[in-house]
């Protein structure tokens, strides 16, 4: 029998598009609403962005509010906070959030802390966004994952969207939100269609989805794990008997603990799926929360399926054996519910 994913939106008509569409959609209504609200990054307007997120926007709303930046991620990323601080509503693209390293200090040291510091004279109402993750033979300096690093930082929100529908409900709150937004996208998924309501919606940040409900054990994760790695098992597993209740974090800043634990109360068991390297992650995180507030809940320890703690090498052999995989969280799952291997 197959197994239904997906969030059921009632009352809705539906369209299939891709993710890329979902976000343009996103920032185009928007912008329609709000004239401070502008994108800035490289490559967004004369060349319709990197991933062709942003095709057709500058037509729309011209070059003052789609804006093209010279390679200089502190600069455009610094301008951001300036315009957010003076009533504007920044988007900042990132090429990629491997870049974002070089613009840190604006996103920690000015937007994340700004509003605190001025003791809310200066609210920070943007979003910084782009590709996380790996995307390929990228090697280790193109194919790494910060959820973790701007989820620490108090004074951000992180959203990591799996699917077209979440992408453009999260992204249309995250751009009205009045806290600044890290919002992270895979570059793999831009091509990804899924189905998306014709009517506008919004959807709450820090709210997990529960894709799928089950009994036997409860599996978390959050962005491209979900479609690549994370459904893809869960068929496998229950095609040997194995009921997994899936939860989409959607994001990691807020955490949404609760339906975590309540899945936990059913289900006895947990397994945590996430790209990002092991030590101090948002999995390890989960792990604590889970033993601190769920312990007498669980039937076995957690277990996790995270990449392994190295940086990602340029053959495919090694990505292959590097990253999260179908058959690692396969294993995991049977580890947890004591299933012969």
């Amino acid at each position: 029998m197959p197994i239904f994913f997906g969030t059921i939106v009632l009352f809705m008509s539906m369209r299939e598009i891709q993710f890329r569409e979902a976000l343009r959609e996103a920032m185009s209504e928007e912008m329609r609403k709000d004239k401070s609200i502008f994108l800035m990054g490289e490559e967004v307007a004369e060349y319709n962005g990197a991933y062709k997120v942003s095709q057709g926007m500058l037509d729309e709303f011209g070059p003052e509010r789609v804006i093209d930046t010279p390679i200089s991620e502190l600069g455009f990323s610094g301008i951001g906070v300036g315009a957010a601080m003076n009533g504007l509503k920044p988007i900042i693209e990132f090429m990629t959030f491997n870049f974002s390293l070089v613009a840190i200090d604006q996103v920690i040291n000015a937007a994340a802390k700004m509003n605190s510091m001025s003791g809310g004279q200066f609210p920070i109402p943007m979003v910084f966004r782009g590709a996380t993750g790996n995307a390929g033979q990228l090697a280790a300096q193109h194919s790494q994952n910060f959820e973790n690093w701007y989820a620490n930082t108090p004074g951000l929100k992180v959203v990591v969207p799996s699917n077209p529908y979440d992408a453009k409900g999260l992204l249309k709150s995250a751009i009205i939100d009045p806290d600044p937004v890290i919002f992270m996208e895979s570059e793999v998924m831009y091509g990804d269609r899924g189905a998306v309501p014709e009517e506008e919606y919004y959807l709450e940040i820090g709210k997990a989805n529960v894709v799928k409900e089950g009994k036997d054990v409860t599996v978390v994760s959050f962005g491209k794990m979900v479609p690549r790695v994370v459904i893809p098992a869960v068929e496998e597993l229950a095609k040997e008997g194995i009921d997994v209740e899936l939860i989409d974090l959607r994001s990691v800043r807020p955490i949404d603990y609760v339906t975590i634990i309540e899945s936990i109360k059913k289900t006895n068991r947990l397994v945590i799926v996430e790209e990002a390297w092991p030590l101090a992650s948002i999995s390890a995180e989960i792990t604590y929360k889970v033993q601190k507030d769920g312990f007498d809940y669980l039937d076995a320890p957690v277990t996790r399926v995270t990449s392994e703690d190295v940086p990602l090498a340029y053959a495919p052999t090694l990505v292959e054996a590097t990253l999260p995989s179908i058959e690692k969280m396969v294993k995991a799952v049977k580890e947890v519910t004591y299933t012969k291997k």
